[in-house]
């Protein structure tokens, strides 16, 4: 285990120079909160399908329990049970439009991990940054425990527990936990935990803050110390179910799907769940007693408890929906945590937006009306009047709304614009439109994927690290 735990100590040393001016050491985060046996106990993962490019590459690394999909390539790097998800990769020749330049690329887009320490992080490759269009790259950054970076490339970083970094490039910025930043391009930047910030410059900006009591029964992070709280009481208690479907080389689908659905191998279903025609259901979600209508989809990290979701709905990475109906076109964004209950169950009405990391938590029925925008920590009416509004009410801001812990400046209707052509590109990725001959997405294109794994060094001074491997057509 020496070479690995010079390697951890390489990558906290890198990360701590580049957050210097903040004098922030992420070694308490990150140091013996994974016992070191874990780190040669997994095996790694890739996927190969004829719809994306076989181009894979690890030097020097540890990859334990993670898996890739797409051209990736990691140096340097530990990658703990994380998912690195390739299948929108730009590809050579593609057009990539920026404002009112096309600009075209010279090869393949790929992801590249170098000196970054992610813990059961997604990252998901959708880059916005028309300055790095071949090179999707995560540098010098440690996440904490199930953290998104999301089309965001990185370099000198921190992200706390449950953090977001979505469609931003950020440098030497430190994210707490809970955090949701989607603001183009940040540098250097320390957010306080449960900030959730929306920025489009000269269009909008939404700002929400967290109040830290209140968050703390959620999430916690206090250094040396795993994080506390019931997100991730609950995500951890379902480890054992997947520990069950990545032990085993191969297995049957635990459902029947439709022909135009796809359910991933490395997926979790129980109870009567029923998955309809064009879902997508990703690597690391768990379905239980769920009902998901046509076009839906679950992202990596979900978990759709008891919960009925009518159809078009996009549940994204990280989202928990337990006790609760959601109606057509619901958005449920990354880290939410729906929890109804059976005698007060949640529902959602048709065409809402529950924004990132919003915490809805009831114990009585709560109804949110069709159309509307929910955000922050909801546990009872009171809470969903302060903390929602209608899309045709947002539409016609100009100027500042104000909302309990909420502040927004700007236009409005480019607010709730932007957020539907977002939801609107997701399901056409996701293919929620196919007809049997246009619109093919995820669903039909990730319907057969062949698995193959990798192995470290089971013992001596290189245990936990990867050989070297070139894996390409």
């Amino acid at each position: 285990m020496k070479a690995l735990k010079d390697l951890l100590d390489r990558i906290v040393q890198r990360v701590n120079i580049n957050l210097r001016e903040f004098e922030y050491d992420v070694g308490p985060f990150v140091k013996n909160l994974i016992p070191w046996n874990q780190m040669a106990k997994f095996h790694a993962f890739y996927g190969i399908t004829q719809n994306h490019p076989l181009n894979f590459e690890f030097r020097h690394s540890n990859l334990a329990g993670s898996y890739f999909l797409g051209k990736c390539r990691t140096n340097n790097s530990i990658l703990y049970k994380s998912n690195v998800r390739g299948d929108e990769l730009k590809k050579k020749g593609d057009r990539f439009k920026f404002q009112d330049v096309e600009i075209r690329l010279l090869e393949d887009e790929g992801i590249e991990i170098e000196d970054s320490y992610l813990i059961k992080t997604l990252v998901h490759n959708f880059s916005h940054d028309p300055e790095t269009l071949e090179r999707f790259s995560i540098m010098n950054t440690v996440s904490a425990h199930y953290a998104n970076i999301h089309g965001s490339p990185t370099d000198g970083s921190f992200l706390g527990a449950f953090a977001t970094v979505d469609l931003t490039t950020m440098n030497d910025c430190v994210i707490g936990e809970y955090s949701y930043i989607q603001a183009g391009e940040i540098n250097h930047i320390k957010t306080d935990p449960g900030t959730v910030w929306i920025r489009s410059p000269g269009a909008f900006n939404f700002l929400y803050r967290y109040p830290l009591k209140k968050l703390a029964r959620y999430l916690s992070c206090v250094r040396g110390r795993r994080p506390q709280g019931i997100l991730m009481d609950f995500a951890e208690a379902r480890n054992e179910a997947f520990e069950k479907v990545f032990n085993l080389v191969d297995a049957e689908p635990r459902v029947g799907i439709p022909k135009t659905a796809s359910l991933d191998r490395f997926a979790v279903v129980d109870g009567k769940t029923r998955i309809g025609q064009n879902v997508v259901v990703a690597e690391r979600a768990l379905l239980e007693n769920a009902w998901l209508g046509k076009g839906s989809n679950a992202q990596e990290h979900c978990h759709i408890k008891n919960a009925r979701l009518k159809g078009n709905n996009v549940t994204a990475h990280g989202a928990k929906i337990i006790e609760s109906d959601l109606g057509k076109d619901v958005f449920v964004g990354f880290n939410s945590f729906l929890r109804g209950s059976p005698k007060g169950r949640l529902s959602i009405g048709k065409e809402s937006i529950i924004m990132p990391h919003t915490i809805i938590d009831t114990k009585k029925p709560l109804k949110i009306p069709a159309g509307h925008l929910a955000w922050g920590l909801i546990t009872d009416q009171a809470g969903l009047e302060a903390n929602s509004v209608s899309l045709k009410e947002l539409s016609k801001v100009k100027g500042k709304l104000v909302r309990g812990d909420m502040y927004f400046e700007g236009s409005g209707s480019e607010f709730v614009t932007a957020f539907q052509k977002r939801i609107q590109h997701i399901l056409e990725a996701n293919g929620a439109f196919y007809d049997g001959k246009r619109h093919e997405g995820h669903a039909q294109k990730n319907q057969n994927i062949s698995f193959n794994t990798i192995q470290p060094y089971p013992d001596g001074a290189l245990a936990g690290l990867y050989p070297s491997i070139l894996i390409q057509p």
